[in-house]
């Protein structure tokens, strides 16, 4: 089945898996006798944020042709937004546990062979992307499966050729794939991008580099990377320029799950509205306080 998008483009499209989220009521995963039934993806997460940002946005994927499948459409289309979705009838949606705990949350992933890990090349093309300011996609999306890989591979080249630009999220998953994968494959990819997104101590993890000058040293190609230091802030780097700081506001944290994609969001709306830099990254910050403050990826559907 192919995506066929409407005639007048979306700003944004993001591109990536979006699982059914399940969470336990009181307890841990392992004694719960109840859960709550959500979704997670970071590439919606984005999409979700620049609709709130006034933006008309767009999440391209695949999902099973299931009840999961389902309500995960049903909500982001309810969210406003605009849905170039495959259906799977051989393939399930993908499904994520949590598991609250006293030190933070652990997550068990079960997407291994999902609608979404079948994304291949030809999935989206230029024709079909024509029109659209900023193509998005994360880290997460490569780590999948072969396939998908070489579908981001692809997709850089199909959204450049379409005249709009490439977001990258770094967004190291450490359950994925190994570590020398992600090392190799995620600076290429980031290096090649045009704007980039990566946390400073995930960078350190993966690549080894301890500051946001050193990942700029790390990552010269990409056009303009933004460095995120969680509480402390982040730093801007566009072209030859004087890179640009801005600290992040003070925070009462409920859950940091979903503050990285939260700010992508807001980064990329103010790009859109061709802001300053240190505007953009103040908008970035912005959204990703709103989402800290509550327990959840996403506010709530008002």
């Amino acid at each position: 089945m192919s995506i066929h998008p409407p005639v007048s483009p979306p700003a944004i499209v993001c591109v990536g898996e979006t699982m059914a989220l399940i969470t336990p009521t009181g307890a841990a995963l392992a004694d719960a006798d109840a859960a709550t039934l959500g979704l997670a993806g970071a590439e919606s997460n984005v999409a979700a944020g620049i609709v709130s940002a006034g933006h008309r946005s767009a999440w391209a994927s695949r999902l099973g042709d299931d009840p999961l499948g389902s309500r995960i459409a049903s909500e982001l289309s309810d969210r406003g937004i605009e849905l170039w979705v495959q259906r799977d009838a051989d393939a399930p949606t993908g499904v994520m546990f949590k598991d609250p705990g006293a030190e933070g949350s652990t997550v068990y992933y079960y997407r291994a062979g999902s609608a979404a890990a079948s994304m291949a090349p030809g999935f989206l093309a230029a024709d079909q992307l024509a029109g659209v300011r900023i193509v998005h996609t994360t880290g997460i999306t490569p780590a999948l499966s072969a396939s998908c890989r070489a579908m981001v591979d692809e997709l850089f080249t199909e959204a450049r050729a379409a005249g709009a630009l490439v977001s990258f999220d770094v967004n190291d998953r450490r359950p994925l794939w190994s570590m020398a994968d992600a090392a190799a494959t995620l600076a290429r990819l980031a290096d090649a991008s045009d704007i980039c997104f990566v946390g400073r101590d995930e960078a350190e993890r993966i690549w080894g580099t301890r500051t946001a000058t050193e990942i700029r040293s790390h990552l010269p190609g990409c056009d303009l990377l933004v460095v995120k230091d969680g509480e402390i802030g982040a730093t801007a780097f566009h072209g030859d320029a004087e890179p640009v700081f801005v600290p992040a506001p003070q925070v009462d944290v409920v859950e940091p799950v979903g503050a990285g994609d939260a700010f992508a969001s807001g980064f990329l709306a103010a790009t859109l509205e061709d802001r300053p830099l240190a505007e953009r990254l103040a908008a970035g910050h912005a959204a990703a306080a709103r989402v800290l403050t509550i327990a959840a990826d996403m506010p709530p559907i008002r």
